[in-house]
Formats: C-alpha cells, sequence, structure tokens
C-alpha cells in the first residue's frame, strides 16, 4: 500500500508521493501507468519527495511519459501545500530543492491549511546555452524557427530554471496549439525538448497564453509556463517590469518579473483527495 495525496492548481494536477514508502525506484513504466487517467489514478504528473542536503526538503518531478522536468511552478505550490497539510513542513516558508535549482516556497496559512502558495522561482535567461537551444552564444529573442511542417515561426527562447519557448500571436487557438506544440518540443533545436507557450498580450501587464507542455501535452495552466511567457513579453518590450498577469484556460497566475529578472510567482492552490495504491495495484509498478 503506497499512500499519495493528489493536488491541483488551476486544472494542472500532480500526485505526491514520498520515495520513503516506494519499494523500488519508480520506473518509466510506473510513471505512465500511475499518470494514465484510465488506468492509474490520473494526473499531470508526480511529485516525488526525496532527501536534500541543500535544502528543507528534495522533489523530483515526472512527466506521464517518464522524462523528469527541472522545475514546475504548479507542481511547487501543491507540494508546498501537501508539505504544511501533512505535517511535514513545521513552518510556512521553507527551501525545497529542484533538479532546476533551490527555490522558496510561502504558504499562506488560514485556519491551518493553504490555499494559496507565493514561489521565487529564480532567474530567467534568454541565452541559448543556458536553455539550452542549440547555435551560436546569443539571447534568443524573436528568432525564426521553421518547423518539420514548413512553418516558421518568431520566438523567445527562455529559461526559468527549465526550457520554454514562447510565441506571440495575434489569436490564441487551442487547434493550432495542439498541432503545432509537438513539433516545437521536439525541434532539434532544443536538445532537452522545451515547453511551449502561444501567448497574446491584453495589455501592459496582462498575459493570454495556451500551453503545450514538454512530456505531458496540452495543459490547462503552468507555473512555470507563466513566468517564461511573461518574461518573454517583458524582454521584447510587449509588458512592463512588475507584475504581469497571466491567464490561462484554467485560470489566472500572477508573475512579478524584477528587473534583475528574477521571478515571483502566486497562485492558488488545492487538494483533491488523499489515497493509496493498492496492493494489487502496487505490486504491478
Amino acid at each position: 500500500m503506497i499512500p499519495f495525496a493528489k493536488g491541483h492548481g488551476l486544472g494542472n494536477d500532480y500526485i505526491v508521493i514520498d520515495e520513503a514508502d516506494l519499494s523500488r525506484p519508480l520506473s518509466t513504466a510506473a510513471i505512465g501507468r500511475i499518470c494514465d487517467r484510465n488506468w492509474g489514478v490520473g494526473s499531470d504528473g508526480i511529485l516525488l519527495l526525496v532527501p536534500s542536503r541543500r535544502a528543507d526538503f528534495g522533489l523530483r518531478i515526472f512527466n506521464p511519459d517518464g522524462s523528469e522536468a527541472e522545475k514546475s511552478g504548479n507542481g511547487l505550490r501543491i507540494f508546498a501545500k501537501y508539505l504544511w497539510d501533512h505535517g511535514r513542513a513545521k513552518k510556512p516558508i521553507f527551501t525545497v530543492d529542484t533538479k532546476g535549482g533551490v527555490v522558496e516556497c510561502q504558504c499562506r496559512v488560514e485556519g491551518g491549511r493553504v490555499g494559496f502558495v507565493i514561489v521565487e522561482m529564480g532567474r530567467a535567461t534568454f541565452r541559448a546555452p543556458e536553455i539550452p537551444m542549440n547555435g551560436p552564444d546569443r539571447e534568443v529573442i524573436g528568432v525564426p524557427l521553421q518547423l518539420g511542417n514548413g512553418t516558421t515561426l518568431a520566438v523567445t527562447a527562455v529559461s526559468v530554471g527549465n526550457p520554454h519557448c514562447v510565441t506571440f500571436v495575434e489569436r490564441l487557438d487551442e487547434g493550432e496549439c495542439r498541432r503545432l506544440g509537438p513539433l516545437i518540443e521536439r525541434h532539434p533545436a532544443f536538445p532537452n525538448r522545451t515547453n511551449v507557450q502561444f501567448a497574446r498580450v491584453s495589455a501592459r501587464d496582462t498575459l493570454d497564453i495556451l500551453i503545450w507542455e514538454r512530456g505531458a501535452g496540452y495543459t490547462l495552466a503552468s507555473g512555470s509556463s507563466s513566468c517564461g511567457a511573461a518574461s518573454a513579453a517583458v524582454r521584447n518590450g510587449l509588458c512592463d517590469h512588475g507584475r504581469v498577469t497571466v491567464r490561462m484556460p484554467g485560470g489566472e497566475l500572477t508573475i512579478h518579473v524584477r528587473a534583475d529578472w528574477s521571478l515571483r510567482l502566486e497562485g492558488p492552490v488545492e487538494e483533491i483527495y488523499r489515497g493509496t495504491l493498492s496492493a494489487e495495484f502496487a505490486v504491478t509498478l
């Protein structure tokens, strides 16, 4: 019997598991089965609590295809709520060690539970080697990217601890996001693949985006994607430094893009349920 909790941030859902409760490491097949919405619990990924020497808590983030993500803004909020609500964290501000760096989480506690979390997401960088993106060492701002189907897009690539590719459009189209998203995610220019955002600027402090998430596909919301898109909008002169509201199909997040390109993410979080993977199911993992 493996205990777990499931939470979501604006419809982007994750399962939280403590590595100490596993009899063996999660395989790619096991991750895929747990995340499957018909054959498993169903989620956009798994958040695995692990030990850390660099921070208060350690976190590994797995996509449904078994690949490991460096960072997730929604995942971090879900993880922070889990740590507080389940009695792991003894103070509302703590640090979490991710593959994309150590971040600080601040839980807003009301009535003994957390419904809102602020995450310091680190700094945005547009330099190709740091994203990473193949090609010369330069800032990738509004450069042409030719896709396998012959479409050419102007893109801005940015890392916020994980890679993002943002293209600004006049009109958001879910069908186009689903059609072009996979081509951009797996474009040869991105050796580690990339998350993809189609973005439309509504005001100097407001952005609407659609998301194709690396390893997960079309996603209702994403914290790191919001950070990437907001940073790209400011870098392209379309939005101003400071508070940027990012609206997605699942809801909206607030991103603070500071002058030094450090980023703060603010948004709601909710636990959906707690349960256990049955012995019958767990033995097949």
